[in-house]
């Protein structure tokens, strides 16, 4: 699997950690879009690289982290096909992937400690989709999308 991963100053030093787990313990490719430090910087221009990546279909899935975790959802959930979701708990990781087919991963650098932020992305990128009944729900997503 390919996964863009950004963050802003605030989730800098989480971003490195998770990178670490999506490649050592995954395998999967991780192609990093900044920061490259912890120097002050506006974290919508860094949600949108993920953003547009996944909603162009260039990577799998994307994970984002700023202080909150609030503002890069935001920002990544106004592109088309993206489903972004703030996960602080396993269960919401778990639940976003199984019904709502989340295809980005929002996260508080400054809300959660690295284990957990850990733990949440090993959820997240360790489950699939369940379908069925949620494939309806998200087809009601694309109309709204198409505004």
């Amino acid at each position: 699997m390919k996964i863009a991963i950004a963050s802003d100053h605030a989730g800098f030093e989480m971003k490195e950690v998770l990178k670490a787990v999506i490649i050592d313990e995954f395998g999967h490719t991780c192609i990093d879009y900044g920061p490259q430090n912890t120097q002050s910087v506006d974290y919508p221009d860094y949600a949108m690289k993920v953003a547009l990546e996944v909603s162009n279909k260039n990577v799998d899935r994307g994970v984002l982290i700023c202080g909150t975790g609030i503002g890069m959802s935001i920002v990544a959930n106004k592109f088309p096909s993206v489903r972004a979701a703030l996960c602080n708990d396993l269960y919401s990781a778990k639940m976003s992937r199984l019904h709502n087919d989340a295809n980005i991963l929002a996260l508080g650098g400054r809300v959660i400690g690295k284990d957990l932020a850990k733990e949440i992305l090993k959820v997240w990128l360790s489950t699939d989709f369940e379908g069925g009944r949620h494939i309806m729900r998200l087809n009601k997503i694309k109309p709204i999308e198409e505004r």
